[in-house]
């Protein structure tokens, strides 16, 4: 098994898209530690806290998201903002 994994390196397309693939999940679990600019950690535990007396929704959320949803990450928020300001700005031009 190790030897076909070498053996995909050598191969300069497939080595390319491996590393393409590690470096794009190495910056997606470095981007889950870098926090949201302008929230606040205490008050978003607070409301989870109140919210969360069955472990519901929000375990789930934060278990796909790696924990990002907890620790209030710049990931955390997906395509959301981008979505909303494509709209916005889709609107502006009208």
């Amino acid at each position: 098994m190790l030897s076909a994994f070498g053996r995909a390196f050598t191969t300069p397309e497939l080595r390319t898209k491996i590393l393409f693939t590690i470096g794009m999940i190495v910056i997606y679990r470095l981007g889950t530690f870098v926090p949201a600019p302008g929230v606040d950690y205490g008050n978003v535990q607070q409301c989870l806290a109140l919210g969360n007396t069955s472990g519901g929704v929000y375990d789930l959320v934060n278990l796909f998201s790696g924990g990002a949803l907890l620790q209030v990450s710049v990931f955390a928020l997906g395509v959301l903002p981008y979505i909303t300001a494509s709209i916005i700005v889709q609107l502006l031009r009208v």
